[in-house]
């Protein structure tokens, strides 16, 4: 634990019990976890009236994130360089929680299957998100735009010039 974040809380417990000892108040709040001593915990109720311990979250546990900067020379409004900011928009999107439930309810939209070759998308293949009106060219970001594609038929699609059309959706779908 950081030794500012224990000062604090040490100051505070034992302001909150200014009658009772210091190895009192360590007992009530500083227990070990693991490999840790000292680390700050309490008990709430739960939801069956038991008494559950709760531990103070340590950030340095915490992996660190880094992000991608974006290519000096890549430009959001040249074709050239739409399928580029795609792969990146995929990237950011498989790593947040709503983008995930995004690429899952378009798996399921298009019965998981690839519009152009009509096979199925698995992991092993692999997949894209292609937007159907390019955004260089006005198109949104949102999932009406959107389809998945494999990466064979990805590349096909902006190579060739083909134009994909959104599958039929089924019933059962709902919102994202």
């Amino acid at each position: 634990m950081d030794h500012l974040i224990f000062r604090i809380l040490w100051r505070w417990a034992r302001r909150r019990h200014p009658h009772k000892s210091c190895g009192w108040v360590r007992k009530k709040y500083f227990h070990t976890q693991g490999h840790q001593s000292w680390v700050f915990s309490g008990t709430v109720q739960g939801r069956n009236a038991e008494s559950q311990t709760v531990w103070l979250y340590n950030l340095g546990l915490t992996p660190v994130k880094r992000h991608t900067k974006v290519r000096g020379e890549a430009n959001p409004y040249d074709p050239d360089w739409e399928q580029y900011f795609e792969r990146r928009l995929e990237i950011q999107m498989a790593q947040k929680l709503m983008g995930y439930r995004k690429l899952i309810y378009l798996w399921y939209e298009q019965d998981g299957k690839c519009p152009i070759c009509n096979q199925k998308i698995t992991k092993s293949t692999g997949w894209n998100s292609h937007h159907i009106i390019w955004r260089s060219h006005g198109g949104s970001d949102s999932i009406s735009n959107r389809v998945l594609l494999h990466p064979v038929c990805h590349r096909q699609v902006h190579s060739l010039g083909l134009t994909v059309a959104k599958p039929r959706s089924k019933k059962g779908v709902g919102k994202a």
